[in-house]
């Protein structure tokens, strides 16, 4: 048995992009450690309920949503307070690389539209929602995936997508001074090229030679950091930002 297991059992817990690579880890390791989660999906449903199924009893729920829409992330998270009776942590890990390149404008325009609705606007409204009730509920916590990019920037083709995690990761940090006071603890991760099925089999050779440690991420370490931080175990570390890089880029 796992040194971790049981110490998020009563946790009520909203997971955003759990059908990704790194959503589907952070489920197991979530419902290892005992919480109840609210698994949300795009598109994914079967995998969902694959998640909800390895919760066992415990009350899980697969909620599907389109986070882009207008009032997507508002009627996800009612509909996980419904289910769940109420949200202790929410895990703002829906997200993705999209590019955003110069030229021509169109796709230039595009990019950065789609960068800020998937990446940022979608994020800050489930945040806002959940320090509204957070507040009133004497406390919780958000941790938010931001990334690498939002550190040292990104490539000239994802600019505004290490625009976009840059102002998630902002967002922690003033979630965390505005309203540390009343029990809400806010956390960013960063990881560097994580092994997830876009990544397996398109690091070139020489790339990956190049990293410290030889390899890319792997989920299982972002997960159990995710983990660690909702079991309010580090509550003084509410604003930082997490690394998880292989010190591929260390600061």
């Amino acid at each position: 048995m796992s040194a971790a297991e049981g110490l998020l059992v009563g946790k009520r817990i909203l997971v955003t992009g759990a059908t990704g690579g790194i959503g589907t880890e952070i489920c197991r390791k979530l419902h290892r450690d005992g919480a109840r989660l609210a698994i949300h999906y795009g598109s994914s449903d079967e995998q969902a309920q694959a998640l909800v199924a390895q919760g066992g009893d415990r009350g899980s729920v697969a909620l599907q949503a389109d986070l882009t829409s207008e009032g997507g992330p508002d009627g996800l998270w009612d509909a996980a307070t419904d289910a769940l009776g109420g949200i202790d942590v929410l895990v703002n890990n829906a997200g993705l690389w999209i590019y955003s390149r110069l030229e021509p404008e169109e796709e230039w325009l595009a990019g950065w539209d789609a960068n800020m609705d998937l990446n940022l606007r979608q994020a800050a409204w489930l945040t806002r929602r959940a320090v509204l009730d957070f507040r009133k509920q004497g406390g919780g916590a958000i941790i938010s995936m931001a990334s690498r990019s939002s550190l040292r920037g990104d490539d000239g083709e994802h600019l505004a997508y290490g625009v976009a995690k840059a102002g998630l990761q902002n967002l922690m940090k003033g979630v965390a001074r505005a309203f540390a006071h009343e029990g809400v603890l806010a956390y960013s991760i960063a990881p560097a090229m994580v092994a997830t099925r876009m990544i397996a089999g398109h690091m070139p050779p020489e790339r990956l030679a190049a990293l410290p440690m030889r390899e890319v991420v792997p989920p299982e370490d972002v997960a159990e950091t995710v983990a660690f931080l909702a079991s309010g175990r580090a509550r003084h570390m509410t604003g930082a930002t997490l690394d998880i890089m292989g010190a591929d880029y260390v600061r």
